[in-house]
């Protein structure tokens, strides 16, 4: 046998016993500081089925839309340096950054106050369920709040009155139901005074 048929042959065995094997271990996190506009950012269109839509059609969850538009309707909460509660959180699909069209509309009475009130600034505070590791959900919290500064910023709020960070899952109910894990998969939108 020729030496290229015995290379030949022990990679064919090397690759045939990697493909039947497999790999146990889990897929390499990205590393949080370097997911800011990272893979899965940007707009989601609605072309496709979604998790949430897909949790919609439950008959035992038919009432998930009502819930999530109550959370955070308690109240206006106003401290000397912040307001909370005057515009709404935008809430994400499971273990995604894309803004779905119908959660646009928020960042778009967003840029409104914003415009009618030039003195404050705006706070996006990026948030995820508890499932997965906190680096990630770390990195999943910056990519949600930069894809809401981004649109923010392509409509002509000046970058300097937008301000992002990421709570991660760290306000997060562990162990969450469908309903508490989808309020925690949000971008809250808090005004800065100046």
């Amino acid at each position: 046998m020729s030496v290229f048929a015995k290379k030949f042959l022990l990679i064919l065995t090397v690759a045939t016993l990697a493909l039947t094997t497999g790999c146990n271990k889990k897929p390499i996190r990205p590393d949080p500081s370097a997911t800011m506009m990272g893979p899965g950012a940007g707009y989601d269109d609605g072309s496709l089925l979604n998790p949430t839509e897909v949790l919609m059609r439950d008959p035992l969850l038919r009432d998930y839309n009502s819930i999530l538009e109550t959370r955070g309707s308690g109240g206006i909460i106003e401290t000397d340096d912040m307001i909370c509660g005057v515009l709404e959180p935008v809430y994400f699909d499971f273990d995604q950054s894309g803004i779905k069209a119908s959660e646009r509309v928020k960042l778009e009475a967003a840029i409104d106050y914003l415009n009618a009130n030039p003195q404050y600034r705006l706070l996006m505070e990026g948030h995820c369920d508890w499932k997965g590791t906190s680096e990630y959900n770390l990195g999943l919290g910056d990519r949600r709040a930069g894809v809401a500064r981004q649109f923010l910023e392509t409509a002509g709020v000046g970058m300097t009155r937008l301000e992002i960070a990421s709570k991660g899952d760290l306000e997060a109910v562990e162990n969450g139901d469908y309903i508490q894990a989808a309020q925690d998969r949000r971008v809250d939108l808090v005004i800065l005074k100046p």
